[in-house]
């Protein structure tokens, strides 16, 4: 299935006159410090979460505008019933719907995330289905929140081995590549493809593909096991 530049050049000018200072006398110390505070100051007040750590000192807290205010957490997202979205799709096909069963008791081969990829008001949900026995994944699909508080399909994706994940507001789908010959576990290759919502639609923005190399694992073309002899 990814820094900016301070103005470090005045900085170490007015380092090294320090150092040279300190040579000629005990009384630069005192301006080195007071070059540190300076730094100090600096890297308080610059770019959020870039900073190495919060300030510790009273001056850094004095320093932070009044008006400030503090970051609350983000409420979760609601909790959807994959399965029973999946199979109230007419989106997705009935052969996909017969094959979801549970793989164990009541746990479905389902994986399910949430994040924002439309423009709607609501968290949007990535759901994919998986098979039991060697977890390919079957379908990915997208479900966006309707006003209503009902979900409706937005992007659906049903070939073998497909996978589809959230990447910074945009949809990465990731689908293996197969030769006549590779087995579930070594495929050939695989095709990422990248989406963004544009115009109450997705639109493909970005296209790889990833050639494996054969001659690692124990798919077609690997390497003979290293022989063992005995003393």
């Amino acid at each position: 299935m990814r820094g900016l530049k301070g103005s470090s050049g005045g900085t170490t000018a007015g380092l090294g006159r320090l150092r040279a200072g300190m040579a000629a006398g005990g009384t630069a110390v005192a301006g080195l410090a007071a070059v540190g505070l300076f730094c100090a100051g600096c890297s308080a007040g610059g770019t959020g979460t870039r900073d190495e750590g919060p300030a510790g000192t009273q001056e850094a807290a004095r320093a932070a505008p009044s008006n400030a205010v503090a970051t609350g957490t983000a409420k979760p997202a609601p909790r959807v019933d994959a399965v029973a979205l999946v199979r109230g799709d007419p989106e997705v096909s009935r052969q996909l719907k017969d094959d979801l069963k549970p793989c164990a008791g009541d746990e479905y081969p389902v994986d399910t995330s949430y994040g924002t990829l439309t423009d709607g008001a609501a968290t949007d949900v990535v759901v994919n289905v998986m098979t039991c026995d060697d977890s390919v994944g079957v379908g990915t699909y997208v479900y966006q929140r309707r006003a209503d508080g009902s979900y409706g399909n937005v992007f659906a994706a049903e070939v073998p081995a497909v996978y589809g994940t959230i990447d910074r507001g945009d949809l990465v789908v990731t689908t293996q590549v197969y030769g006549s010959k590779d087995s579930v576990a070594y495929p050939s290759g695989e095709d990422v493809v990248t989406y963004h919502w544009t115009a109450d639609r997705f639109s493909e923005t970005d296209r790889v593909h990833n050639v494996f190399n054969r001659a690692v694992g124990s798919g077609e073309g690997a390497l003979p096991a290293p022989q063992t002899t005995q003393n």
